[in-house]
């Protein structure tokens, strides 16, 4: 059975975006790129300025200044450091940021551990600590993980060894008590911006410290603005909003992209993704780059996607890039096979219920544990509703990742089921969108039941239809290279802050099956007007999805984009619906 054999869903509505007031903003801006930024409130010029010295100012994070005095006495005394990280792409980037910062600030005794998915679990946990115990350090620096590590960091104590926490993830009722915590998600926290990705926090923490190791040598020293190329990877494959000071942090990231000064790893993996430097987006390090290197951390050792990220060396990051990109072949493998098994269990579950409930919680023992966030992310998008998928993690523990949607906080839902049924649930942590948690295998069915009916509290049937919103239509004058370029250049586009998303009703003139998957169109948006070019990915992934014939009509959600495949630059239309208007 394949993804397309799902229970039959209704379409998504569409559902178009506000205008904003465009007034204040620039007369000479593209007419199209006006409009798309009015509708997400930038209602003046000074809103677009994405300089870095517009950055929410280093000091005022929250517990930045206990962290760099910490980081400072270490360095001073020469102290063995390790950077403890997490096994995706913001962990990854955020390792080998402070890493690359600490050696080029001259201190060379700084290494760094990932943890073992299977082994040792999520962040810092006493198995990891246990395995660190032969090589000692002074001071373990977590990055992206730690608010809620109370045992490992206990452990980590009994060793002899200080814990300095950077995180951004939300705490929990209390904080564990370690040397210091810098997070812009702790209670009472004042700095301007909740959305700063791990990296991000670990951005800042080295900003601080090069910054009063400035001012004590009275020299300049290796500025970190240097590695925003890895703060704009991370920010970006994290899927934290873009607020204005994300924005900054990852278009400073990208110009460094575009001028190839980035790190050699970052831009080997480009090379290995197809990507062109000079012309490097937020979605090519999202869809491109970011899964290559999270490859490694879901089936393999993310060190490999670390030591890509360090090397300074171009012929081994090239080495290490195409090891990545095997890694990720592989794991679109398991990924298909997976998604083609929770697409039986729907089915089943459909079946015995007559109707799928609110929130699904599916499980096979084969799935692989780095895999089911991303089968969970799927069945979300195409059930439009919460789901989390389980894979055995050892003998006696389900490891379960979630998905939500909008109109439900996954976290806090977690954390009303612990509350209400506390023998539930073994550990859990997360965000409004995605989180963690783990089950002993025999809570599985009751966990199933206590989540379907936690969200059935919060969704509605409506909200379980999925909704589209857009921008609007485009005019047939308007469908050009000319507007898809100005749209481009408007970003950095992402989550907050969408990439332009337009809807319209065009002619079919001729289609194409691409793979066995991926639908190509050819469509005429006036009686007169010339054809443009569509791309839908993945149209016959949807139960009933048809080819539509020629001279037929269809609505279309769709972005507008450049390409050159072929050698022609040109507007291309990438598809996200398609619905016959008959």
């Amino acid at each position: 059975m394949k993804a397309r054999d799902l229970p039959r869903q209704a379409p998504p509505k569409l559902r178009r975006r506000p205008p904003g007031a465009a007034d204040a903003l620039p007369a000479t801006m593209h007419p199209v790129l006006r409009r798309v930024y009015a509708a997400r409130g930038v209602v003046q010029a000074d809103d677009l300025s994405l300089e870095l010295r517009r950055l929410l100012p280093i000091p005022t994070l929250d517990g930045i200044g206990q962290a760099t005095a910490v980081l400072q006495e270490h360095l001073a005394r020469r102290s063995r450091i390790l950077v403890v990280g997490d096994f995706d792409a913001d962990g990854a980037t955020s390792t080998a940021l402070v890493v690359r910062q600490l050696k080029r600030l001259g201190h060379e005794q700084v290494g760094f551990r990932v943890p073992d998915r299977m082994r040792h679990g999520y962040g810092l946990t006493p198995a990891l600590v246990a395995d660190l115990a032969p090589a000692q350090a002074d001071l373990l620096v977590t990055v992206d993980n730690g608010v809620s590590a109370f045992a490992g960091i206990e452990a980590a104590h009994a060793l002899g060894m200080q814990v300095l926490v950077t995180d951004h993830h939300l705490p929990g009722a209390s904080l564990p008590e370690c040397a210091a915590h810098v997070n812009p998600n702790l209670p009472g926290a004042g700095f301007g911006s909740r959305a700063l990705a791990g990296v991000g926090v670990a951005f800042y923490l080295m900003a601080s410290v090069t910054r009063e190791l400035e001012t004590r040598a009275g020299q300049r020293l290796p500025a970190v603005a240097d590695l925003l190329d890895l703060v704009a990877l991370g920010t970006v494959a994290d899927l934290v909003p873009l607020d204005r000071n994300n924005r900054i942090l990852v278009q400073e990231g990208l110009r460094r992209c575009r001028a190839r000064a980035a790190s050699a790893g970052l831009m080997a993996l480009a090379r290995v993704a197809g990507c062109r430097l000079d012309e490097l987006s937020t979605r090519q390090l999202g869809h491109q780059i970011a899964p290559r290197l999270n490859a490694a951390g879901r089936i393999d050792d993310m060190s490999i996607g670390i030591r890509c990220l360090l090397t300074d060396d171009a012929a081994e990051a090239i080495a290490l890039a195409e090891q990545l990109d095997r890694l990720n072949r592989e794991r679109r493998e398991m990924e298909a096979r997976m998604r083609d098994e929770a697409t039986v269990a729907v089915r089943r579950l459909n079946i015995s219920e007559g109707s799928l409930p609110p929130g699904l919680a599916l499980y096979d023992p084969g799935w692989h544990a780095g895999i089911i966030g991303l089968v969970a992310s799927r069945m979300k998008e195409r059930l439009h509703r919460p789901v989390v998928a389980f894979a055995p993690a050892g003998d006696d523990e389900l490891r379960g990742s979630a998905r939500s949607v909008e109109g439900v906080h996954v976290r806090d839902a977690l954390e009303a089921i612990a509350t209400r049924h506390p023998e539930l649930i073994e550990r859990f942590g997360g965000h409004a969108m995605a989180a963690g948690l783990t089950l002993r295998p025999g809570m599985l069915a009751r966990f199933a039941e206590a989540f379907a009916e936690e969200v059935g509290r919060q969704l509605t049937p409506e909200q379980m239809q999925g909704v589209l919103v857009t921008d609007g239509e485009l005019a047939a004058a308007e469908i050009t290279l000319e507007t898809a370029r100005a749209l481009e250049s408007g970003g950095p586009w992402g989550q907050g802050f969408p990439e332009p998303l337009f809807e319209g009703e065009f002619e079919i003139v001729e289609t194409r099956l691409v793979g066995e998957r991926h639908l190509k169109l050819w469509v005429r948006p006036e009686p007169a007007s010339y054809p443009v070019e569509a791309i839908a990915f993945g149209h016959f992934d949807e139960s009933g999805a048809a080819r539509p014939p020629p001279g037929s009509r269809v609505r279309l959600a769709y972005r507008l984009q450049s390409t050159t495949f072929g050698g022609t630059a040109r507007a291309e239309m990438l598809a996200e619906y398609v619905q016959s208007c008959e």
